[in-house]
């Protein structure tokens, strides 16, 4: 999910405050509830209220419910998890109605949940546009967005996001293709997940994961 904004690239170099950032971050148990809570009053997150968003937060907590039950780790993934020493604070960027972010965090969630070295806290994108601004995709504001520090030394260790690389590319064929309206590569994207099945999010994440820790 993206918005862009005016940049000539990168910010080069950003003060993450780590205690300040996790401090204001919620958990995927909050998260979920703010989401459960937004479609009960028919709404959504950030100041655009439109029904088209508010109708895809309905549809991304079903997701996120779904894939909360029938995401799994691969035993290799188990066994990186377990080495892993590294403590890590995972900072997540996100927004209710972005259809990415109910795809993937999830599974972030499962991974999280399986370390004892990793913490992880959610934060709502366009109330942190500064952090957002360091950690652009392509001149985009492009969510889910996730930001690996070093929690003993805040140092920056890395970043995901928003989307696996398969489904980075295909969406990019996709936004370059004029024909094509927003509902149209919303839906083959969704349509890519579906047949993904979490697979590539795996493998990107099994390599990160021995590069990180």
């Amino acid at each position: 999910c993206s918005a862009f904004v005016n940049s000539t690239g990168f910010i080069k170099q950003i003060k993450i405050k780590n205690s300040s950032s996790f401090e204001k971050s919620i958990s995927y148990k909050e998260y979920i509830n703010q989401v459960e809570e937004l479609v009960n009053n028919n709404k959504t997150s950030g100041e655009n209220q439109s029904i088209e968003l508010s109708e895809y937060t309905k549809l991304n907590l079903r997701r996120m419910n779904r894939l909360n039950k029938t995401n799994v780790l691969n035993e290799e993934i188990h066994s990186v998890l377990k080495e892993c020493k590294t403590p890590m604070v995972w900072l997540v960027l996100t927004e209710a109605w972005c259809g990415d972010a109910a795809q993937n965090i999830p599974y972030i969630n499962l991974l999280a949940d399986n370390s004892e070295n990793i913490e992880l806290g959610f934060l709502y994108r366009d109330e942190n546009l500064e952090l957002m601004d360091a950690f652009l995709t392509n001149g985009g504001r492009s969510i889910p967005k996730l930001i690996a520090l070093n929690k003993e030394t805040n140092e920056l260790i890395g970043s995901w996001g928003p989307r696996p690389q398969e489904a980075q590319e295909r969406m990019k064929v996709l936004s370059q293709t004029p024909e094509l309206k927003k509902e149209e590569i919303i839906t083959e994207i969704q349509l890519w997940y579906a047949r993904d099945k979490n697979q590539s999010i795996q493998k990107e994440f099994l390599d990160l994961l021995k590069s990180w820790c």
